[in-house]
């Protein structure tokens, strides 16, 4: 068994802090690398050793491979962490840390190769007998091979990209004369994206949900599932909200649709954590593999929330040899956690990024609520990377309890300087198809399209305070009667205060 003993964490923002913490509480030693913009970033705040990669550019800092790999050989580190996005699922990195004796904290680079590209995972699964969503078993070589395939198929298609994940390189075409545009975009946007221009078209299925399971393989075979995750609420293609249980999964689904993400991770010989995601379509009993994750998911702490395990802490056991017990066979979900991701984007300018310093930030605490935050007041939110500042999680006994609770921490959060999307959240959780659990991957771009999730008008901040004040000086006033004894003066005058007041977020 191998034993770590210091952790290089090739990551940033609130993942960096997230492996920083678990490393804390197994007694682990911790380094972090950064860019020039992330000097200051609470990453580096909390880590034992911190480490200047490059400048903003992530090719230039993040994704510099070889130097991060020569910078954990010369500060002694056993292992590296690489969180998810960056170098997480490249496995030619992998590759390189394992020929350069540093462990990996993730799975080989051979079931991440497989995994990583769609094509490629799609055959092993047909062939394992997993199902996945009617589509081709290679890529596309033209444009004529794809005319062909869509007319085969039956419009309408999608367009997707062989490697990489996150919604890009994805199109979908609903008639023949869309076609040609649409292929040519999703190569485009493939190669930038990932290097890689080879799409491949599968069957669009209407309005399904994305339905994914959180599995963990040791090194010994055995392969465990740990429940599912319902991320169907996506804005252009983007997770935003995720919960554990789905609402659409019952015990018996629950059950076929581990046994499927098991039999795909032990396909590939996996281990670490991973997460097999599923379409499930409307009718909530058919269910397809639509790809894997070879790493740590963003919204994995609604499945710690209802397990009670630390996935981190479960990556480094597993990374050390250590086998998973008997009893994770037999984990059931106990209560319900709803996860929504906080970015620095203005909801009120369609979304638009927010960069800028964090005046004030103050985050809701009290029962069933979690905090996986990346950043500090004072800080400064650039352009340079992805705008994910936290993720604020809500458990309850059940999904109302869940519900409420997440209204009563998003009530509470402070975030002062620029904006998040915090006022979206707030909204949708007045959403009756939300409140029901009637969700599917097109539910929130679909209803922010019609006006049909429209955001209440914005408070505006410099009339708050000055509505405060006057309100509290109404209510409040003292007034003194006059001295008789003191000539012909008559009246009443109001007695001189200071006070401090609090309006539209702030105080004055």
């Amino acid at each position: 068994m191998a034993k770590i003993n210091k952790v290089l964490i090739v990551n940033r923002g609130e993942i960096a802090v997230r492996i920083l913490r678990a490393l804390a509480d197994l007694g682990k030693r911790s380094a972090v690398i950064y860019s020039d913009p992330d000097r200051a970033s609470l990453p580096v705040m909390l880590a034992d050793e911190a480490y200047r990669i490059g400048p903003a550019p992530s090719r230039e800092s993040y994704l510099r491979g070889d130097a991060i790999i020569e910078l954990a050989g010369r500060i002694g580190a056993d292992a590296i962490h690489p969180g998810y996005g960056f170098l997480s699922e490249n496995a030619t990195f992998a590759r390189h840390c394992r020929e350069a004796g540093i462990l990996f904290i993730g799975p080989s680079p051979e079931a991440m190769a497989v995994m990583g590209s769609k094509v490629e995972s799609r055959r092993m699964m047909m062939d394992a007998g997993v199902a996945v969503v009617p589509g081709g078993r290679d890529p596309l070589p033209d444009l004529e091979a794809a005319r062909a395939f869509a007319a085969q198929l039956g419009y309408p298609v999608m367009i997707k990209a062989a490697s990489g994940g996150g919604g890009k390189g994805m199109r979908r075409v609903a008639a023949q004369a869309d076609l040609a545009a649409a292929y040519r975009a999703a190569r485009s946007e493939a190669m930038a994206s990932f290097g890689d221009d080879d799409v491949y078209l599968e069957k669009f299925i209407d309005r399904p949900r994305h339905v994914e399971i959180q599995v963990l393989g040791d090194q010994h075979g055995r392969v465990v599932s740990l429940g599912e995750r319902e991320c169907s609420l996506q804005r252009r293609q983007q997770k935003v909200v995720e919960e554990a249980p789905s609402p659409a999964v019952s015990p018996e689904l629950r059950r076929q649709m581990g046994e499927a993400a098991v039999k795909a991770a032990k396909a590939v010989g996996y281990s670490n954590a991973g997460t097999v995601e599923f379409l499930l379509d409307a009718d909530g009993e058919s269910f397809y593999f639509l790809e894997m994750n070879t790493r740590l998911q963003v919204e994995h702490p609604v499945t710690e929330m209802v397990t009670g395990l630390d996935l981190v802490e479960w990556q480094l056991r597993i990374s050390e040899g250590e086998p998973l017990p008997d009893e994770m066979e037999r984990i059931e979900p106990r209560g319900h956690a709803i996860e929504v991701r906080l970015y620095a984007e203005d909801p009120y300018r369609g979304f638009a990024p927010s960069p800028g310093r964090i005046e004030v930030l103050r985050l809701p605490q009290g029962p069933g609520i979690r905090n996986d935050c990346g950043v500090h007041e004072g800080c400064e939110v650039t352009i340079h990377y992805d705008p994910m500042l936290a993720k604020l999680i809500a458990w309850g006994a059940d999904r109302d309890q869940a519900m409420r609770r997440l209204r009563r921490a998003l009530g509470e959060l402070r975030v002062e300087g620029i904006q998040t999307t915090a006022p979206l959240f707030l909204r949708l959780l007045d959403d009756p198809d939300f409140i029901a659990g009637r969700l599917d991957i097109a539910m929130l771009d679909r209803k922010m399209a019609s006006g049909e999730l429209a955001l209440p008008a914005p408070p505006n901040p410099d009339l708050a305070p000055i509505a405060a004040a006057l309100a509290h000086f109404q209510r409040t006033a003292r007034t003194t009667a006059p001295n008789p004894g003191r000539g012909r003066r008559t009246g009443w005058r109001h007695a001189a205060r200071r006070e401090s007041l609090h309006g539209g977020g702030r105080w004055i």
